[in-house]
């Protein structure tokens, strides 16, 4: 399986910055790095060795290649195409674009599940006007409230003001934040392994709702049915749609004991479990994040009651 690291971060935030000083790392020189269109990448021409008009070569042994008809198409081309030039795969998503659907097309695609990871998302946040931005465009919230990591970048122009490191906080306090300016590649690929996943849950709190963007946590002690999982995915696609903007967890299934799932979903759309070979602690308790606009916060943990009790009275299983 091919890992995918989607940089996203509103306009100005020093995306294209980050991408092209981690391409210059030898040890990531077989990345594939895909934009909206070349004009985007902004590239220093000392990169760039040769193109045939689909897809750039660089001379870091990187390959940088435009969206031609669809992002999913795109990946399934370098899949069959190039599959032999590139180990991981870098999407810069436009300044003023919300990752979900990015996210939505990526897990949602059976083909391309079946040969790359589910993303890790890693947002670019400007210390200049972060504060600004964050309060004036909603693509950017979206941006940092879905993010696995957040960057601070331009904090040689001016430190991390205590007002952004709390918004931050409100809005996405599960996500590590570190500086742009010393992320290396290696750090672009921290999170989308499942153990990085679940270790991060473990630790996630809840989040005070921020301009309508709330995170909480479902937890559960004993292991759930894999049919009510099931059920509750669906019920969540169903009645929440847009409003829920992602979804992660980690899943005790009654019947895979000592074998945790991992589960992901963006909006309507959700990709099939990930099962670990064992737990990555001595915590073996249930813990779904859910990152949603106007949905109610116990409003997915008594679904999930509902759903257990309903599949166990089914099974002659006692509550």
């Amino acid at each position: 399986m091919i890992p995918v690291t989607i940089v996203t971060g509103f306009l100005g935030s020093g995306k294209t910055t980050l991408i092209a000083r981690c391409l210059r790392d030898p040890a990531f020189g077989r990345t594939a790095v895909i934009v909206s269109e070349f004009g985007e990448v902004g590239l220093d021409h000392d990169l760039i060795a040769a193109s045939d008009d689909k897809v750039l070569t660089l001379a870091t042994g990187c390959l940088c290649c435009a969206v031609q008809t669809d992002l999913v198409r795109t990946l399934l081309d370098l899949w069959h195409q190039r599959r032999d030039q590139f180990d991981r795969v870098l999407i810069e998503t436009s300044g003023l674009s919300d990752p979900a659907p990015v996210l939505q097309s990526l897990i949602g695609d059976a083909d391309v599940a079946a040969r790359y990871c589910v993303p890790a998302v890693v947002a670019v946040v400007d210390a200049v006007h972060g504060a600004a931005t964050l309060a004036a465009h909603p693509e950017a919230l979206h941006q940092a409230g879905l993010a696995d990591r957040l960057l601070i970048s331009k904090t040689d122009l001016l430190p991390l003001s205590d007002g952004l490191a709390a918004t931050l906080d409100a809005l996405n306090p599960a996500a590590p934040r570190s500086q742009a300016a010393t992320c290396g590649g290696a750090e672009l690929f921290a999170d989308n392994a499942p153990a990085a996943l679940a270790e991060r849950l473990q630790r996630t709190p809840r989040a005070a709702p921020h301009d309508g963007i709330d995170t909480f946590t479902l937890l559960r002690d004993r292991p759930v049915p894999a049919l009510a999982l099931t059920l509750l995915l669906q019920a969540l696609a169903e009645h929440c749609g847009a409003r829920l903007l992602r979804l992660k967890g980690l899943v005790d299934l009654q019947e895979m004991p000592g074998r945790p799932a991992v589960v992901h979903g963006v909006r309507h759309v959700f990709s099939p479990p990930e099962f670990l070979d064992r737990w990555p602690s001595a915590d073996r308790s249930t813990r779904i994040v859910l990152i949603a606009k106007g949905v109610p916060r116990h409003f997915p943990a008594r679904l999930l009651d509902a759903i257990e009790a309903e599949v166990r009275e089914e099974t002659g299983e006692s509550a």
